[in-house]
């Protein structure tokens, strides 16, 4: 998504507050369905910096409902009473929530990296086979790397190049031609060079929706607009033909944004790689430990309730548009979803965080599990493609099975926001 900042003033946000913990009210920064919280190590003291104008808390100034106050989020330690309320040992649950997010760039990169041979393999010889192993190459990457996005809404690394990687939505006339405009984009305006750098520069360069580089873009090249009602979009493989009208322009382009996604891939698996003793890695496991426990449960609230839940659900069953999905041109929006949800699952269980969680509440604990596998039964459940829930009566089964997913996402999200008080941690979501 698009990297500009905005105060977030009417969106509110959702803080979990417990006896004897005081939950701060604050001001967040926002890059449209990406809240940023822009925090400090959390070196200036133990709580979160109160907000002018607000007690804070659910339902009051500043908190669900309402607009907050005038300072930022300095920390995501709770306050409390007790000096030992939150006396406990989370070293090992951070080093190994590090690992994890290595080893799943780690994946990804090697995923970018067969779709990458596969492109190679259409433009060296350009036929059905060779589109259709590249589309493949394509859908079979990308599990890998939506289940990282529960390592994104705490300002780690992926916010830096997140617009470059994967943004959405996107004009589709900003790249190529479309239906009633043979001549759209960029691919067919010979004054604009193709380069990893120009493209960079171009992408979102005036509006979010301007995309030029990511999965989507790759997406668009590969499968063209979704113009069918039944099915995925279904560009020729003549348009990949050496020599041919602007085809050599769109051969460049796809290469160049195969090529970049991989490196942006790279550059994220070695900001997370161990034994460095300058990236970010080392940095967030010196951290204080809730600090860095709070970037983690953030990461996985935040998808849950509000990029998941809301942007690319709700939304969507909102406006009932057909390509107003995240993988529209292939028509593979279910397994966003199915492995979104597995990204937060694995944080959850293989990093002993759920362990964590019930050593200081063994309810709260089992709880979040019962809920992750809820969520997980009802999205199987769900229509596919998604487009033809989107296309279904409102009173429908398939919409209604959309909507029980809604509701298990906020569920799982608030249950999430409960193990985080209980490690007294500070969650926000969005609740726009």
């Amino acid at each position: 998504m698009a990297k500009t900042l905005k105060t977030w003033a009417t969106l509110g946000v959702a803080i979990l507050g417990s006896a004897g913990v005081a939950a701060a009210a604050p001001v967040l920064q926002q890059s449209h369905s990406n809240p940023l919280f822009h925090l400090t190590d959390g070196e200036g003291g133990e709580g979160a910096a109160p907000a002018e104008g607000g007690e804070g808390g659910e339902g009051g100034e500043g908190g669900e409902g309402g607009e907050g106050g005038g300072s930022t989020v300095e920390t995501y330690k709770l306050e409390s009473s007790d000096a030992n309320a939150f006396a406990y040992d989370a070293k090992a649950q951070v080093e190994a929530y590090a690992k994890h997010v290595y080893e799943s760039y780690e994946a990804a990169e090697d995923g970018a990296k067969a779709l990458k041979a596969a492109v190679a393999a259409l433009l060296d010889k350009p036929d059905a086979d060779t589109l259709k192993a590249a589309r493949a190459a394509w859908v079979k990457a990308r599990p890998a790397y939506l289940k990282t996005e529960t390592f994104r809404f705490y300002d780690g690394p992926i916010e830096d190049v997140e617009g470059e990687i994967n943004a959405w939505p996107m004009n589709e006339a900003y790249i190529d031609y479309v239906q009633g405009d043979d001549k759209a984009g960029l691919i067919n305006n010979s004054k604009e060079p193709i380069t990893a750098e120009s493209l960079t520069a171009a992408n979102q360069k005036s509006d979010e929706a301007d995309v030029t580089t990511g999965w989507h873009a790759i997406e668009f090249l590969l499968w063209g607009q979704d113009l069918s009602a039944t099915g995925p979009g279904d560009r020729p493989a003549t348009d990949f033909v050496a020599g041919q009208g602007n085809n050599d322009r769109r051969r460049e382009f796809l290469s160049v944004v195969t090529d970049k996604l991989v490196d942006d891939l790279e550059g994220l698996e070695q900001a997370w790689a161990p034994d460095k003793a300058d990236n970010y890695r080392a940095k967030f496991v010196a951290l204080d430990q809730r600090e860095a426990l709070g970037r983690i449960i953030n990461g996985m609230a935040v998808l849950a309730g509000f990029e998941f839940m809301s942007e690319r659900l709700a939304v969507a069953l909102d406006s009932g548009d057909q390509e107003d999905e995240h993988s529209c041109f292939s028509d593979t929006t279910k397994q966003d979803f199915v492995y979104d949800l597995e990204g937060i699952r694995e944080v959850w269980a293989k990093t002993g965080l759920s362990q964590l969680v019930a050593s200081r509440d063994e309810a709260t604990a089992k709880k979040v599990t019962a809920l992750l596998l809820d969520a997980e039964v009802k999205i199987a459940k769900l229509g596919d493609p998604w487009d033809q829930v989107l296309a279904a009566a409102k009173d429908s089964q398939p919409r209604k099975d959309a909507e029980a997913v809604v509701a298990s996402l906020q569920a799982l999200a608030d249950g999430i926001k409960e193990a985080g008080n209980k490690l007294g941690v500070l969650v926000l979501i969005p609740s726009g």
